[in-house]
Parts: structure tokens; sequence; C-alpha cells
């Protein structure tokens, strides 16, 4: 189970003192009340995407603006109260997961496109605007914007900064990180920073680089400037059925190997194809015990060669069928399965941890193997959907939250795969972030050393560590956060 530390008995005690104080900052607004301290509504904070986890908050506050963000955490630093950034609540790792004694500051009204230049393919927009909403706000002139979480539809710019998020089509475009020219930055004390912006590189230290994944722990993303990519003129995808894991493992290196870098190469094992094929009826082999979906972009010539020799190459791992879209329908239809496969396997278990690790491409077999022989191990199903082209990995571990002893050997599986992944020359996360879910398995991937440098730059943008404390490093042993207490 993951540790919290206990609230502070006296910010508990000035609760009602610290609402009217944060109501005089934030007086309600067109869209309503801007500061949140019913219990009844606290409810809707009190957990994010690893729901296995739930803590009220002691407030939350939902500002409209970089400055109303600014001031709050002047309050927050001047009255020493825990502060955690909140976007759409989409994280998976506990990362705005609340404190009894912390004040959560939502960005969600903080929802506009501010600016859009075609010139230099990029746009400016607020922290709460919609992963997809850029793409959306732009694909009338033939742009998008190229990271896409399975979560694009609901999550937020700001909080893919923070975790610096992936998705299926980055293993060629690449994360948040290498889409990203600038933000804008809050500090604890309420300083605004304008970190990059309209151009490839800012001079002198990278702070853009440090910012980008640091998760809350540094300060608060209220802007962000995103690169726009022109779309390709067309996409297209493949399925490759194969008969284990391992086998279909083998084909992706050999992919990765031969050079060609598709736009998205995806893997399912047998429990997620039957569990995808179940809830959209994508025509799935369920023979297979592993699928990969493999799609390419450009045009018609293009497509059909590149389609060609991944063909060729899948061909050498001798599938057990081997479709080639020949319209975007049916590219449509390939991919239909995966883009629900986390509902689809809601389904079929209870409840369920998604876990992030990642590897190099060349281990694919053996860690896919491995798993397998966690899972009879543990006695808990696993379904794999993971990036494979990046080595990014998914395993849903299916368990029953109403059962304790359940619940326990899912978050034992889970850790013994992310100490897999280390093992093997991977890291624990690829980009759902660590958060409280991975935070105790830090010291698996970083030396003491390591751990304490990275809790020093911590400490200097924020020293009474007040910014989404609890997260990221571990409790035990860490004197600078027993100290900020």
């Amino acid at each position: 189970m993951i540790a919290l530390p206990a609230p502070d008995p006296r910010i508990l005690q000035r609760r009602d003192e610290i609402l009217g104080a944060l109501q005089a900052i934030l007086p309600e607004g067109p869209f309503g009340p801007a500061v949140i301290g019913d219990p009844v509504r606290l409810r809707a904070y009190e957990t994010d995407g690893l729901s296995a986890y739930r803590q009220p908050p002691l407030a939350v506050v939902l500002p409209e603006s970089t400055e109303q963000v600014a001031a709050v955490l002047r309050y927050c630093q001047a009255e020493g109260i825990r502060v955690v950034p909140r976007g759409a609540g989409t994280s998976l790792s506990g990362g705005a997961l609340p404190l009894a004694d912390a004040v959560v500051i939502g960005l969600m009204r903080m929802n506009r496109i501010l600016e859009v230049d075609y010139e230099n393919r990029l746009a400016v927009v607020e922290a709460g605007v919609t992963n997809l909403g850029i793409t959306q706000a732009v694909a009338e002139e033939g742009f998008f914007y190229a990271p896409d979480p399975s979560s694009q539809l609901a999550c937020m710019i700001g909080g893919n900064v923070m975790m610096n998020s992936g998705g299926a089509h980055c293993l060629k475009y690449g994360v948040t990180a290498g889409n990203l020219l600038g933000v804008t930055f809050v500090t604890i004390e309420g300083e605004v920073i304008r970190i990059g912006g309209g151009h490839l590189d800012a001079a002198g230290y990278d702070w853009l680089g440090l910012i980008t994944g640091s998760e809350g722990q540094l300060g608060l993303v209220t802007e962000v400037t995103v690169r726009i990519l022109r779309a390709a003129e067309g996409q297209r995808a493949m399925l490759a059925a194969f008969r284990s894991n391992e086998v279909a493992g083998e084909a992706v290196d050999a992919m990765i190997g031969s050079g060609i870098i598709p736009v998205a190469l995806e893997f399912m094992d047998r429990p997620a194809i039957h569990a995808c094929e179940v809830f959209a009826n994508a025509g799935y082999p369920l023979d297979a015990e592993a699928m990969l979906i493999i799609e390419v972009e450009g045009n018609t010539e293009e497509q059909d060669d590149l389609l060609g020799r991944l063909a060729e190459i899948c061909n050498r791992f001798d599938p057990i069928s081997l479709r080639v879209a020949e319209t975007a329908e049916q590219s449509l239809a390939i991919w239909k399965g995966r883009k629900g496969a986390f509902g689809a396997v809601g389904r079929i278990s209870p409840d369920y941890l998604c876990m992030d690790g990642t590897i190099p491409t060349g281990e694919l077999p053996h860690v896919l193997r491995r798993i397998g022989e966690m899972s009879d191990s543990y006695g808990l199903k696993v379904a794999n959907i993971f990036h494979a082209g990046d080595g990014n990995l998914h395993p849903l571990i299916m368990f029953d939250a109403n059962n304790p002893e359940s619940f326990l050997k899912a978050e034992a599986f889970g850790a013994d795969i992310l100490k897999l992944c280390v093992e093997v020359g991977g890291c624990l996360t690829g980009e759902h972030g660590v958060g409280v879910e991975k935070r105790d398995l830090m010291n698996v991937q970083f030396t003491e050393a390591e751990l304490t440098r990275q809790r020093a730059i911590k400490t200097a943008f924020d020293p009474a560590w007040l910014l989404n404390p609890a997260k990221v490093f571990p409790l035990e042993n860490n004197p600078l956060l027993e100290r900020a207490r």
C-alpha cells in the first residue's frame, strides 16, 4: 500500500480561514464559484486515474488566468499550505492525488487557444486546453499536434507537459518534450516566468527540458507553446497476428532494426485481443496469441512501399494472418479495438492497474515471457497493450479492488514488472510519470547520490516542499520532506 504523509493539524484547524482567504483572491466569476470547500463537491477531486487511492483535499480553486494562479501560490507559500496541481485528472500514476491539508489548483477553466501561427508552425494555448483540442483547432488548415495519449479527448496540455506524455504516434514524432517550444511557468512564490517561445531553441540552460516531466514538483505551467505539423497526405494500417508473444516481440525488434520507422507500432496479446473484439467487433483474429497494429503515412506510393517492406519482415515470422488496409475505412476498423482497449478490459475485470515501464525493444521477447511467468505466479491475469515501437509497456494487471489481498498482489506484480524493466536496461516510466505509484521504486533505478541531486533541484525551486508533496521521491529516508513537515 502507498503511504501518504499525515496532514498538518494546524492547517486543518484553519480551514475556514483559508477558504475565506482563497475566496477573497478568487471571487465568483461567470463560470460560478472559483473556490470549492463543500465536502460533497470535493469528492469529485479526491482521486485521479489511479483510482485505487482516494483522499479529499482541503479545498479546490479554479483560477481563470496566470495572474490568479500566481496569487493563489503566493498566498499558499506565505501560509505554508501544500499545493497539488490538477488538469483533467487522467493521471494513471496518482500525480494529481490530493492530500488532506492541500489546496488543489485545477486548471480546467484556463482553456483558451491564445494564438495560432501557421507560418511558424506553432500554437500558444492555456494549460487547460485538451490534447485533442489543439489538433481540432488547426485541422481545417491541414495541421495537427503530434503527441496523442489514449486519453487525448480529455487530458490537458498542462498535464501532458508535467508528465511528458506520449502516445501511439510518438514512435515517429516524439513525446511532448520533442513538440514543445515554450511555457509560462509560475513558481511557488508566485513569480511568473516565460521560458522558450516561438523559436526552436532558447539560449542558455535548458530550463524547458527541466520543467517538462517535472510532475508539478517545481512550479505550475499555465500557458504552453507547442509545435504544430503539417498533416500527411494519408495514413494506412496493417494488422499482423502471431502464434506467441515472443514471436511478435521478435517481429517488432526486426522492424525497428530494419531502419523503417512506422508512424505507430502497437502490440496486443490474446486477452487484449479477445476483450477488444467483443467490445468493438473490429474483426481481430481470435486464434492469435499476439497482434501488431502498424501504421505508415505519406502519399499512396510511399504507403504501398512501406507496407510492402513491413509485410515482408512480418512474413519472416510466420504470421497467422496479415491484413493490409486498402482504404481509410479499413484502417479505422483496425484501430477501432485498440482505441477502446482500456474500456474493453474494464468489461472483463472489475479493476486493473495500468503499468508503464520502458525497455530496449530487443528485450521484448524476454520481458513478455517473464510477465507471463509472473502472471502465473501471482495468479492474476494480465493483458498486454502497449507502444511496442519505442518499448513503452502498458501491462494491464486485472484484480478486484474489493478484495484487499487481490489488490496487494496486483501492486506487487506491478512492482516486479517495473523492476524487470530496469533490470534489462529500461526505466520505471515512459509516459505516465512517477507520481505516487512508482515513488517508492525510485531507488531501484537511481542511487541515493542521484536522488539527493534530484531533491536538491526540487529544494531550489520549492524550499519548503509545498508543491505536489509525497510524489516522485520516496518518503523513507527523505530528510528534506521530513523537515518540510
